[in-house]
């Protein structure tokens, strides 16, 4: 792997660090403010509302402004939203910091993916992209062993731990990253001849969109309601921190079986399929689990199924951009993000509330087997079609050699 990705692997781990505060904040606003389970989940909505467009204006920085500037920032305004969350003193207060956290959460996202994007061959984008996974898992470690210490003595602390880690990631990519260069224009590609990339009119990126947003959704109902189920079942919230790790080590120990033929070899539609399947095994084990062992068995299969299905995912989106739109073509894949982080807390919340734990994940079981025949039926027939007219669409393929547009950062 190019020194580049290296940074942005080994950066991505120390911010992971202090990241599992998310996962507590609906807890927090219930707690420390007395707010109903609807409120929380609405506040924590709103954050995930804001990151919509924060990951457009991310790839829309990352164009005009500049990859590492546009990461600098994202990073720093987290930060700040991080902190005062901390320091709020009232629920207006921790509402209006979550918003401002949303707006700059995913800034970072799209100049990071389109640098591996454009730096690394295509034949080794997937083992690129799982290699920033499992630099996010590997930092997740510690974190969900910081969450269960931290999250025991004040919740408070989990969101000093993580803007903490977000400055000391903001500086090392400042210090380390290639400086940006000046990256072509409108009036550039008219002038050039080279037709204007727009994502949301290619269908083959609509079909992983969709796909990509019913996939968002089930990884953050862990994130927003594991915590609310153990402390349904009689367990401590804060001991997701340690399912969250056992997760974590789950995608590091994965890497390597991930790298074998046999699964390397498989086309990508096929491995999607099998990722959403190991998902939702996972999920249907945490509507019976009794015990917390149970839940970490749980916790494996859906591990297993987020490592195979990440890496693949943002690979497949990668080759599907044109030549010097990675940027726009990942921020607009990114969205299902935020609109799952919108949904999330509201549609989990509420299931646990009026039908119970066992209804929530058997329900996001059920979407997860959903996604794998989507996936062959539907996802996959699209992007062929692509790939046998890839002119028509005007965009690259996986099949076709990775171009790079001239003036990209390095």
């Amino acid at each position: 792997m190019p020194r580049t990705v290296w940074l942005l692997v080994a950066a991505r781990a120390l911010n992971r660090l202090g990241a599992f505060s998310l996962s507590f904040l609906t807890v927090l606003i219930s707690d420390d403010f007395g707010a109903s389970p609807t409120t929380a989940g609405l506040v924590s909505a709103g954050f995930g509302l804001a990151t919509i467009p924060s990951r457009l204006v991310g790839g829309r920085l990352a164009s005009r402004l500049g990859r590492r500037r546009t990461i600098v920032t994202g990073l720093v305004g987290c930060a700040a939203a991080q902190l005062g969350i901390a320091a709020a003193g009232s629920l207006a207060m921790a509402a209006c910091c979550a918003l401002l956290l949303g707006l700059a959460f995913e800034l970072y996202e799209p100049p990071s993916q389109a640098i591996i994007a454009d730096t690394v061959p295509a034949a080794e984008r997937v083992h690129a992209y799982s290699l920033l996974n499992a630099a996010l898992a590997a930092g997740g470690i510690g974190a969900g062993l910081i969450a269960a210490g931290l999250g025991r003595y004040d919740l408070r602390w989990l969101f000093v731990a993580d803007a903490l880690t977000c400055l000391i990631c903001a500086l090392t990519l400042r210090i380390a990253l290639p400086a940006d260069h000046r990256r072509p224009t409108a009036a550039d590609e008219a002038r050039l001849g080279t037709p204007p990339a727009r994502p949301w009119r290619d269908r083959a990126l609509l079909a992983m969109f969709v796909s990509g947003t019913a996939f968002a959704l089930l990884a953050m109902h862990v994130v927003m309601a594991l915590p609310l189920t153990l402390d349904r079942r009689g367990y401590a919230a804060a001991d997701a921190g340690l399912l969250f790790t056992a997760s974590a080590l789950t995608v590091v120990a994965a890497q390597p079986v991930l790298r074998l033929r046999r699964l390397t070899a498989l086309p990508a539609h096929t491995a999607l399929a099998l990722g959403h399947l190991l998902l939702a095994a996972g999920l249907a084990g945490y509507a019976l689990a009794p015990t917390l062992p149970a839940f970490l068995v749980g916790t494996v299969f859906w591990s297993l199924g987020e490592a195979v299905v990440l890496g693949r995912a943002i690979s497949v989106v990668a080759d599907l951009a044109p030549p010097g739109a990675g940027d726009r073509y990942l921020a607009a894949y990114g969205i299902s993000w935020g609109i799952a982080t919108t949904a999330a807390p509201v549609t989990a919340t509420q299931l646990l509330e009026h039908t119970g734990v066992a209804a929530l994940w058997l329900a996001m079981a059920g979407l997860g087997l959903v996604l794998a025949a989507g996936q062959l039926l539907v996802v996959e027939p699209l992007i062929a079609r692509k790939v046998d007219h890839p002119l028509g669409h005007g965009a690259a393929t996986a099949d076709l050699p990775a171009r790079t547009a001239p003036g990209v950062t390095g």
